[in-house]
């Protein structure tokens, strides 16, 4: 496979080669035409819809998370779009309507308020409850749906069986960024709890978090997951992994502004951990860089700063084979994913261009940002 010239993109830039999406969207549909099940683009882990006509060829459509998300899916991909969120906001739900050919209700209240509206659109939209199975393997309160008092969900404690006319169907997600191991563990206790309420419906939503083109992960677990389920209760089965369709297809290019002293040697990026890849923050997690290893693994360690006045915008130590010196470009792997669709611009940075490379045309820079996209989202 040709490399990418990473020198002739812009800094800070986004580069996703659709080489690696394709390799990734090859596995997705594969599990689709052993299975049957739909699976959809959470476009709350990649939104670079320049590459949605891409997607579009292998996935069944697009799942979204808001008014927004459901427009651009309805508008750039169009095919199925299908919608949940904890809350729906009264003044938006017509136009939501418009986009969505699913939506899945956070609560049997939220149903019942928008029940008449749904029931005498202009078109058949398929309406579900996302349910709570009070499981996951999730270690990090932050990313676990199911943790203590969590607001996303119908426990089944909460559950109302005698207001399910007119729902097709059940929606549950647990997981975040695991194996298909877990997701069998997961199937059972909601098989248990919420299985005798699926039979006569119409479809089941394994939700997202499958990291099923993840190198190790276990494939042939999954298809027996869908067919159990799908076999069991006589339902289409749907799969909204969103880091899974971009996973490793990613860059981000930066480059070196300076390099300072201070107990260490401090390289300052022309990118953010803060504003560009918010996850390492978050997580927290240390990116892996091209030709970089861990403190001490080679003979020059810096540690790797963004160009915020955030004290703790800090990126990780790295170390090289070669001193870092101005003008040097650094390239951050796996970056296609929850970086696009999370960036900001405090402190007036910049965000990074998006990029995009195939065999064909080669590099194409797909969109710079500017002065009036920062001034423009203020008053």
């Amino acid at each position: 496979m040709k490399e990418i010239n990473f020198s002739a993109v812009p800094t800070p830039s986004y580069v996703v080669d659709e080489r690696l999406l394709v390799k990734n969207l090859e596995l997705l549909n594969y599990v689709q035409e052993r299975t049957g099940a739909h699976i959809l683009l959470a476009q709350k882990g990649f939104s670079m819809h320049a590459l949605y006509p891409l997607v579009g060829k292998y996935l069944k459509g697009v799942t979204s998370s808001s008014l927004f998300e459901a427009r651009l899916g309805y508008e750039e991909m169009g095919k199925e779009v299908h919608a949940y969120a904890p809350a729906y906001v009264d003044s938006e739900f017509d136009e939501l309507m418009k986009y969505s050919d699913h939506l899945v209700f956070n609560s049997f209240d939220q149903w019942n308020r928008y029940k008449e509206k749904v029931q005498s659109a202009s078109k058949h939209i398929s309406c579900g409850i996302r349910v709570n199975p009070e499981y996951s393997e999730i270690e990090i309160p932050l990313y676990d749906p199911c943790y203590n008092n969590s607001r996303l969900g119908v426990t089944l404690d909460n559950f109302r069986p005698e207001e399910l006319d007119g729902i097709e169907g059940l929606h549950f997600h647990t997981m975040c960024e695991q194996n298909s191991d877990t997701l069998e563990r997961t199937i059972k206790v909601v098989d248990e709890k919420f299985g005798p309420y699926l039979k006569g419906m119409k479809w089941l939503n394994f939700g997202g978090g499958h990291h099923i083109t993840r190198s190790d992960y276990d494939v042939e677990t999954l298809v027996r997951c869908i067919l159990y389920m799908k076999e069991k209760y006589n339902v289409q089965i749907y799969l909204e992994p969103g880091e899974a369709i971009a996973l490793n297809t990613g860059y981000l290019v930066a480059t070196v502004l300076d390099v300072v002293k201070n107990g260490m040697e401090i390289a300052i990026l022309d990118t953010s951990a803060e504003c560009h890849m918010p996850d390492v923050l978050a997580m927290p997690y240390r990116p892996n860089i091209i030709g970089a290893g861990q403190p001490g693994e080679y003979e020059h360690t810096y540690r790797l700063g963004g160009l915020t006045c955030l004290a703790g915008d800090i990126i990780g130590d790295y170390s090289f084979k070669q001193p870092l010196k101005n003008g040097d470009r650094l390239v951050f792997l796996d970056m296609a994913h929850y970086t696009m669709v999370k960036n900001h611009m405090f402190n007036g940075v910049n965000l990074p261009s998006i990029v995009s490379y195939n065999e064909e045309e080669g590099i194409k820079v797909i969109r710079t940002f500017g002065y009036e996209d920062y001034s423009g989202r203020l008053s």
